[in-house]
């Protein structure tokens, strides 16, 4: 573990200054990380949450970086259990998925039938357990991305989305109402 990254993550916040320096540190060194990663997937370390933020903004510059880690990130994935760490890890996975169908595109994979399947129950397990709406709605988006591949993600989802609509803030209605509208 790189002493001055883990001091960094360490000082960092959720203020966007402060993950952008830090992910900046990461693309102008990116042998730090693959210890930027063992941190965040360390659900047991206190700073696990930070890392993810700053984990979030380095995959989504360059979700490709994700692909030597996606077997432990994937299999890391139910132990989330902190809100600010699940909304970037959400996110990541939407990235994730994005990723996948781009690359299919042109005949690669970027997941694996196992990680698509990884990926697919955490987001259903946050999209209907008691996360908050930021996590609910990057997770409602990963399984969009999914269900263009895999016939039965899409009238799950619109159960679930349907069901939970009335009971949950502007911001859950906002996202479900246009997924809804793009799964018909």
């Amino acid at each position: 573990m790189d002493a001055n990254l883990y001091q960094q993550i360490e000082k960092s916040t959720a203020h966007r200054p402060s993950r952008d320096f830090n992910a900046n540190l990461i693309f102008e060194n990116p042998e730090l990380l693959g210890d930027l990663i063992h941190v965040a997937l360390d659900t047991k370390d206190k700073n696990h949450d930070k890392a993810c933020w700053i984990l979030e903004l380095v995959i989504e510059k360059n979700p490709d970086w994700l692909s030597p880690y996606l077997k432990i990130f994937c299999k890391a994935l139910p132990d989330f259990i902190q809100e600010g760490a699940i909304r970037s890890v959400s996110k990541i996975c939407w990235f994730a998925a994005m990723n996948h169908l781009r690359k299919l595109k042109s005949g690669e994979n970027f997941l694996s039938e196992k990680q698509l399947k990884q990926l697919t129950e955490a987001c259903f397990d946050w999209l209907i357990g008691d996360t908050k709406v930021a996590a609910k709605a990057y997770s409602m988006r990963a399984l969009f991305e999914i269900g263009k591949l895999q016939d039965w993600i899409y009238p799950q989802m619109r159960s679930v989305l349907e069901t939970g609509y009335p009971e949950h803030s502007p911001a859950y209605r906002a996202a479900a109402k246009d997924l809804l509208r793009k799964m018909k």
